[in-house]
């Protein structure tokens, strides 16, 4: 062996027995440590899903959160995964982006990857009923649907279908190239039953009456930054929601979902959130707190802040209320 080779096999030798084992998580398999590390994690985690920056900033504004001092996270499929407590419980949490597609990818990954008991979203709607919601109110609906997902009709087509969309033409009424539509529900699959299609996804009945029972008495906040709520907010169960792609700002559009579909509340994730839990058959509950009304004057950034602080006043105090389950070390 020559001396140049000898002296390589000389350096990395010495390089491999004086290395100091790496504080990464494993390239391979990026939840390892947090999972089976000392079995440091020996319980089912609640996953806390929410959407925006401003629910986030509510979050960490709180101070309840207490990150993970030696895995404080784990980015998987362009999507971070905060690891830590929840004033003093175990939680995983997610932001996953506005869109349904955005949610449901980052709930399917939190569930898959990490042990989930279930799943709490917060997050801000619009208020479709001003008589029964209003700006910093907090809504615990009891079913949730894709309202936004439309089978088209042939323009002029015979079938009038449910959804003319020349009514809501503005600023007045009348003939729209785009025709009728109605409503399509979608199949839900589940790993024990067969594909059956459905439009309402209900709420887990078991955290929804736990969620009822635990907030009836939540006080929420009325002011930030200067800028307060007109009236005293509140939390309204039993309301149904409906989830979209496009905001809802048409207030002909939002009295046609309150009269076709009983909804009060329009929002971007929830559904999305409810179909995949379902699918995996995890419990899930949703917190939404109202930030505008259909139809209704913008909402200033205050107001919005209100909307996502009291959405987490209520998740958090949901979440503190039932116990964590716990896994057997391995």
């Amino acid at each position: 062996m020559s001396r140049i080779n000898l002296a390589v096999l000389l350096v990395l030798g010495l390089l491999l027995v004086t290395a100091k084992p790496s504080t990464q998580m494993s390239l391979r398999n990026p939840t390892s440590e947090i999972e089976t590390s000392n079995c440091k994690v020996a319980f089912l985690r609640l996953g806390l899903v929410l959407t925006s920056d401003n629910n986030e900033k509510a979050l960490m504004d709180s101070g309840l959160f207490e990150p993970d001092s030696e895995n404080p996270h784990v980015d998987i499929a362009g999507r971070r995964f905060h690891v830590g407590t929840l004033n003093k419980t175990p939680i995983m949490y997610v932001k996953t982006g506005t869109h349904s597609v955005n949610v449901a990818t980052a709930v399917q990954t939190l569930l898959l990857k990490f042990h989930i008991s279930g799943i709490i979203f917060f997050g801000s709607s619009g208020s479709l009923d001003k008589d029964i919601l209003m700006p910093g109110d907090v809504a615990v609906p009891k079913a949730v649907a894709f309202t936004g997902v439309w089978e088209w009709k042939k323009f002029r087509s015979e079938n009038k279908g449910k959804l003319v969309f020349g009514d809501f033409n503005y600023p007045e009424n009348g003939e729209n190239l785009l025709g009728t539509a109605e409503h399509q529900k979608i199949d839900l699959f589940s790993t024990s039953e067969e594909p059956k299609e459905v439009f309402w996804l209900p709420i887990s009945s078991s955290w929804y009456e736990a969620a009822t029972e635990e907030l009836k008495d939540l006080e929420l906040k009325k002011c930030h930054s200067g800028t307060c709520l007109p009236g005293t907010p509140k939390v309204v169960f039993g309301s149904k929601a409906s989830t979209s792609d496009f905001y809802v700002k048409n207030k002909a559009y939002g009295d046609f979902l309150v009269e076709k579909f009983n909804a009060s509340t329009a929002d971007s994730a929830s559904a999305s959130v409810a179909l995949t839990s379902l699918s995996n058959e995890k419990i899930f509950v949703v917190f939404q707190g109202v930030s505008n009304v259909a139809g209704g004057k913008s909402s200033n950034s205050g107001i919005k802040y209100i909307a996502s602080y009291n959405a987490f006043l209520a998740a958090t105090k949901f979440i503190n209320s039932i116990p964590t389950p716990r896994l057997a070390c391995e």
